[in-house]
């Protein structure tokens, strides 16, 4: 298997990205492709021989009856015509062998290119620098991993199934034409004209399948959104809105499945009546010939037995103009899926393993030790508005730091833009600039993974897996026990159907609240990272167990921690308070230190003090 990592790919100013880009990934695997390519040539081009073998056969008899009225001897006659059922009988056995096998190398080629385009898509997002940022929701991200991905892989069976089409057009065309070229020709032209009538469909096959793709996304990505925020509709009692949203949105994605799906089926049937009308054409002719003596039986039946299959091809080649505008559609989705990715990315050649064990996980190399963390001059600004402006702060080893403020201050825009989560904004031409233990950081979404940093949002999400691997993630399982413990979840554990193995449901929607926090927190904590960012994790959590959650991290880590919070737990503790007014850090110092000196620290304390109350 091909495992060269090179991105060569046309220039996205090219005629046809798709054909270059397809060129490219068929390129992967060349031998397979090319195998593909033989054993299909082969299952196309047998009932070509099949049509002449009984063309044969007739021809044949109706020379052995010409002899026998003749009153010669038919022997030799009847002994040809009994090579030609044997030479029928081969090709028919030999087509079943040759058929499984080029189903089995289809398979694998199919597979073989599924697999790489995604692992493309998910490797970019997953590893590329700066910061990632969806185009669109997560909805349609998943829509361009599922349909997008099927189609493009399907678009092989386009060129594979095409070249025995190809090949069995090629011999038909031959066979027909020296028997009666004017027949052949009055046979191939509506077949011609259906080519040319898919190519001027070509801009609305492209439009209505973009439509159809983005309002599958739409519905897919409210029913998502729906599902995390179920308690939050029954409290407002706002089922029925919710419910008649969801019927518009899928009337809308009816309407556009409508139009993409008749178009397709518009063109079948034009196929399917070129089809009918060729036929009809030969049957015609065919008849008046064969009464006329310029046509003889074998003939006639050489010309009935190609056709049907030959029209069949033509309207294969038809819809294979179709699918390839379509498929533009998906390499043009999934090229704004990646955005700034170089050309060819979705197409480059990466080995996928799909035979065998995959070679064992690289080690994650140690990285250097947090001494001290200096951010200068941070700026960033969330796409609705709330952000935080030149900030700059110093966090040393095994502080305990908390940044607080009001509700859109910027506090959770500050850890996601220091984090690389978001891109950050420039001052007179200059961004921000974070220095980990004096080494400047260039790209803060590839350096703040562990074992440097791990992160909990204030929403966490959790996968529709069990308990333990939602906290494991591919950590060691050896820091399971002490991650469950830290994160204060073994009092639920006993409350659960099966403890660690409990399946949590989509999106942890089997867990409380809490229990979704804290399973986020021993998630952090099992990856064993030198410094761990907290956004207000404690939200949904009650004193008590906040309390524990804090002395168990004091007690038994000697973690960095920088922590969002407003709760009196996380602010009694801290070594260092990081105090956020619109955007703008105003405050920094102890608890007692900015109690003494700011308005906005007493104000937010009282604020706290009344609600624990």
């Amino acid at each position: 298997m091909t495992t060269s990592s090179s991105t060569t790919a046309p220039p996205r100013s090219s005629p046809d990205r798709t054909f270059a880009l397809s060129k490219r990934l068929f390129a992967y695997n060349p031998w397979l492709f090319a195998f593909n390519l033989l054993m299909w040539g082969m299952v196309h081009a047998a009932p070509a021989l099949l049509t002449l073998a009984v063309s044969s056969v007739f021809g044949r008899l109706e020379e052995a009856d010409k002899l026998r009225l003749a009153g010669q001897p038919i022997d030799p006659v009847v002994a040809a015509a009994w090579v030609s059922v044997g030479w029928f009988a081969l090709v028919r056995v030999s087509r079943f062998g040759i058929f499984y096998g080029a189903f089995r190398a289809w398979i694998e080629l199919w597979y073989t290119l599924d697999a790489l385009v995604r692992r493309n898509l998910l490797g970019y997002l997953l590893t590329a620098k700066g910061s990632r940022r969806l185009p669109d929701t997560p909805a349609e991200a998943v829509s361009r991993f599922r349909d997008d991905v099927e189609d493009v892989a399907g678009y092989t069976e386009v060129w594979v199934d095409g070249a025995g089409f190809v090949v069995y057009c090629v011999l038909a065309i031959a066979l027909m034409a020296r028997v009666d070229p004017v027949i052949t020709g009055l046979v191939c032209a509506p077949l011609l004209l259906m080519v040319v009538f898919v190519q001027r469909l070509s801009p609305r096959i492209r439009t209505y399948r973009r439509r159809m793709r983005e309002a599958t996304a739409r519905v897919t990505d409210f029913i998502g959104e729906t599902f995390g925020a179920v308690s939050a509709v029954k409290l407002a009692a706002r089922e029925p809105q919710m419910v008649a949203h969801l019927a518009a949105l899928g009337e809308v994605r009816r309407h556009s499945a409508l139009r993409d799906v008749l178009l397709t089926e518009l063109i079948r049937g034009v196929n399917t009546n070129m089809v009918n009308l060729a036929v009809g054409l030969v049957l015609l002719l065919g008849a008046n010939r064969v009464r006329g003596g310029q046509m003889d039986v074998a003939d006639f039946v050489l010309f009935i037995g190609l056709l049907p299959r030959l029209t069949g091809s033509m309207g294969f080649f038809g819809d294979a103009i179709a699918r390839h505008r379509r498929t533009g559609v998906s390499y043009d989705r999934m090229e704004r899926l990646l955005q700034d990715a170089p050309q060819g990315t979705v197409v480059a050649h990466h080995p996928v393993y799909l035979h065998g064990e995959a070679p064992a996980q690289v080690a994650t190399p140690q990285a250097e030790p947090l001494e001290e963390l200096r951010v200068e001059g941070l700026t960033a600004h969330h796409p609705s508005g709330a952000g935080v402006a030149d900030v700059s702060f110093t966090l040393r080893r095994g502080e305990f730091v908390v940044v607080t403020g009001r509700i859109g201050s910027g506090k959770t825009t500050l850890l996601r833009a220091l984090l690389g989560l978001m891109p950050q904004d420039s001052i007179d031409g200059k961004g921000g600039r974070i220095f980990w233990n004096g080494t400047e950081v260039t790209d803060p979404a590839s350096f703040f993974v562990p074992p440097r940093s791990a992160y909990t949002a204030q929403l966490p999400s959790l996968f529709s897996d069990t308990l333990r691997e939602n906290v494991l993630s591919g950590s060691d399982p050896a820091r399971l026990n002490r991650a469950v413990r830290l994160a204060v979840l073994e009092p639920d554990l006993a409350q659960l159907s099966a403890g660690l193995d409990t399946p949590v449901g989509a999106r942890g929607v089997k867990l409380s609240g809490g229990q979704v926090q804290r399973t986020a927190v021993a998630r952090m904590l099992a990856a064993g990272a030198d410094l761990l960012v907290f956004d207000d994790v404690s939200s949904a959590l009650d004193a008590r167990t906040e309390a524990l959650l804090w002395d168990g991290l004091f007690r038994e880590t000697d973690a960095t921690c920088l922590v969002v919070s407003h709760r009196r737990a996380a602010l009694t503790r801290a070594d260092r308070i990081l105090l956020i007014e619109d955007g703008r850090l105003t405050g920094e110092g102890t608890l007692e230190e900015l109690l003494e000196r700011s308005a906005e620290m007493r104000a937010l304390w009282a604020e706290d003090v009344g609600e624990s109350a």
